[in-house]
């Protein structure tokens, strides 16, 4: 008991030190220079293979998609406040890489661990592409043309089902915390060394 009280003491204390820095340019520029475009590119790539291959309900939107926003490990924690964030890159639907994001999101409420995940955004229209290039990032959680996609969604999913818009996938969720939601989650584009 005195173990679990230390670890989530110490992941308050990593979680306010992040949370005012969430999604501006500050945290954004540390990031980029801390990151490296191919590791993201080829850690995003086996993501999304990954996934086709476990979900063939986003295989079908894959090809169907103008591209699809990856982020293959996103590192979540807190205790009554909380945040999470991680790098991904864009394959265009051509299979090239045309940019790199970070996702960051703050939260406040009953919540307590650390959790890991993966998730990828398929933009289905123009449309998603210009909300994700705003100059001042995408604040995916308040985007309505967002679908969150679960087991029982992907099995219906067709061409004939297929919407407009933005489909979301989680996969490879590991950790302590339950629930899993864009809610709050800013993405913007990083740059980071090659």
């Amino acid at each position: 008991m005195k173990y679990q009280s230390i670890v989530l003491a110490m992941v308050s204390a990593v979680t306010l030190a992040f949370l005012p820095s969430c999604g501006n340019d500050p945290i954004t520029n540390v990031n980029a220079a801390n990151s490296s475009a191919s590791d993201i590119s080829h850690r995003s790539r086996a993501a999304l293979r990954s996934l086709y291959a476990q979900n063939p309900g986003a295989k079908a939107l894959g090809a169907r998609a103008k591209g699809v926003l990856v982020f293959p490990s996103i590192l979540k924690g807190g205790f009554i406040v909380g945040a999470e964030g991680g790098n991904g890159a864009m394959i265009r639907d051509t299979g090239v890489i045309s940019g790199f994001y970070q996702t960051a999101a703050a939260s406040y409420g009953f919540q307590a661990g650390v959790q890991e995940f993966g998730y990828a955004l398929f933009l289905m229209d123009d449309a998603a592409f210009k909300s994700l290039n705003r100059s001042g990032g995408w604040e995916v959680g308040s985007a309505p043309e967002i679908v969150l996609v679960d087991r029982g969604i992907s099995r219906s999913l067709s061409t004939t089902t297929i919407n407009k818009g933005t489909y979301a996938f989680f996969f490879n969720q590991k950790g302590l915390m339950a629930g899993l939601s864009l809610q709050g989650s800013k993405v913007t584009r990083i740059h980071p060394k090659k």
